[in-house]
């Protein structure tokens, strides 16, 4: 049975973003949807997935750079199952 995904508000302070991901962020867009988000809020959730106490960023990394540039200390998310690598 597939377990429903829901999408919560996790603190940003706990979301740990792999280097090799990192390497891919494009200040521009950054700022770009921050002005977005400004104006019209958070349009869709990241994705992080579980590891231990932490949670592991695997897509969104521009919107969770653009909240931590607002100021946000939260960041609506959606919790996935990931397999190992």
């Amino acid at each position: 049975m597939a377990q429903l995904l829901k999408d919560e508000k996790l603190a940003i302070e706990s979301i740990y973003v792999p280097t090799k991901r990192r390497a891919t962020l494009d200040t521009k867009k950054v700022d770009a949807l921050a002005q977005n988000i400004l104006e019209k809020g958070q349009q869709s959730p990241i994705l992080v997935r579980r590891d231990g106490d932490r949670f592991v960023l695997v897509e969104g990394l521009h919107r969770l750079e653009a909240m931590k540039a607002l100021g946000e200390t939260k960041i609506l998310s959606t919790v996935v199952q990931s397999r190992r690598n």
